[in-house]
C-alpha cells in the first residue's frame, strides 16, 4: 500500500519549531532564517489543511491539532535521530577497505602509508592485495588501485602515475665476463619477468628493435620476485621505474642505458561510480594523488 507522507522538509521545520515553541530558535538549530521556517510550516499546514500554530504578536503556541500532531511525530524523530547516530558511528569507525596490486603495494604504497596515518590518524585502513589483474568489486572495497588503461565500466578512475619501463640490473652482481654497455648486450643475459607482465619485454623489443632469445626468459610468480632476482644478479629485469624509485636511488638497481619505453597504461585509483560520498575515501584518494605528484 502506498504510504501517505507529508512533505519531509516542512515536517522537519515543524518538528523543530514545535519542540522549541519558537521559529527563531528552530531557525538557529537548522541553520536557516526565521522566515524560511515560517514558510515551510505554512506549507505543511496547507498540505494537512489544518492550523498547527497560533501566531499572536511575538507569542507562538501550538493549536490542539498541532499538539496532537507533534506528540505523534516526536517519537518518530527521536528514533530516527538515534538510529542515524548509530549508523554514522559504525560507518566512521570501520576501516577504510582498500585493495591494490601486490607489487604497487610493496614498492610504492607501503613506504608512504606512515605519512597518510600521520596526516589522518582517525582513518584506519584495511589493505588487501592481488597479484596480476583483478576485478575490484564495490562495495566489497571502498577504493582500489589497479593497473590498466583507465577504462573500467562502472568505475571512476583517477590516474596515479603512468607506466615507464626499462631494463634494470645490479651491475655489481652480474657475471663479469659479459659487458652491459648497449641495448644489444641485453641478449647475453637472462631476461627476468613476471608471468603476469609478459608483454613488457616484447613491447620494449619492438620499441628498440632488440630481439631476445626466448630461451633467455626466466618467469617469476610476481614482479617483486623478478625485481629481487635482478638485485641478486640473476639477470636483467624489465622494471617499472615509478615503482622502483627507492631501489634506483640506493643503487640496488641501475638503468644501464637510456632506453625507456612510455606506454599508455598506468596505475589508477578506482571508486564506485555511484558510491556514496565518503570523507575517508576522499581523504585517501586525494592523499594518494598528491603523494604521486610530489614524488615526480
Amino acid at each position: 500500500m502506498r504510504r501517505v507522507l507529508p512533505p519531509l522538509n516542512p515536517l522537519r521545520m515543524f518538528e523543530a519549531a514545535a519542540r522549541h515553541v519558537s521559529f527563531t530558535r528552530a531557525a538557529a538549530e537548522l541553520g536557516v532564517t526565521q522566515a524560511a521556517v515560517s514558510r515551510q510550516v505554512a506549507v505543511l499546514e496547507s498540505w494537512l489543511k489544518v492550523r498547527l500554530f497560533e501566531r499572536q504578536h511575538s507569542q507562538l503556541e501550538l493549536t490542539e491539532a498541532g499538539k496532537r500532531y507533534f506528540a505523534s511525530i516526536r517519537d518518530v524523530f527521536d528514533v530516527l535521530d538515534q538510529t542515524t547516530r548509530v549508523v554514522r558511528r559504525e560507518r566512521s569507525s570501520r576501516p577504510l577497505k582498500v585493495r591494490a596490486c601486490a607489487t604497487f603495494t610493496k614498492h610504492w604504497l607501503l613506504p608512504r602509508l606512515p605519512a597518510f596515518r600521520e596526516a589522518h590518524p582517525d582513518i584506519e585502513i584495511s589493505l588487501t592485495t592481488s597479484v596480476g589483474s583483478a576485478i575490484f568489486n564495490f562495495p566489497d572495497v571502498d577504493a582500489a588501485i589497479s593497473f590498466g588503461n583507465g577504462q573500467w565500466e562502472g568505475r571512476k578512475a583517477s590516474r596515479v602515475f603512468g607506466d615507464s619501463v626499462a631494463p634494470l640490473c645490479n651491475p655489481r652482481r652480474l657475471p663479469s665476463d659479459r659487458s652491459l654497455c648497449t641495448v644489444d648486450d641485453i641478449r647475453h643475459f637472462p631476461a627476468l619477468q613476471s608471468r603476469h607482465r609478459t608483454s613488457d619485454w616484447s613491447d620494449w623489443s619492438a620499441f628498440t628493435g632488440v630481439r631476445i632469445d626466448q630461451r633467455r626468459f626466466v618467469a617469476f610468480e610476481s614482479s617483486s620476485l623478478a625485481y629481487q632476482a635482478a638485485q641478486d644478479g640473476a639477470g636483467v629485469v624489465m622494471g617499472q621505474l615509478r615503482l622502483l624509485e627507492r631501489e634506483l636511488s640506493s643503487g640496488d638497481l641501475v638503468l644501464p642505458f637510456d632506453a625507456i619505453l612510455e606506454r599508455p597504461l598506468g596505475y589508477y585509483v578506482l571508486e564506485g561510480e555511484d558510491a556514496r560520498p565518503d570523507r575517508r575515501r576522499n581523504a585517501f584518494v586525494n592523499w594518494l594523488l598528491d603523494a604521486s605528484a610530489t614524488a615526480r
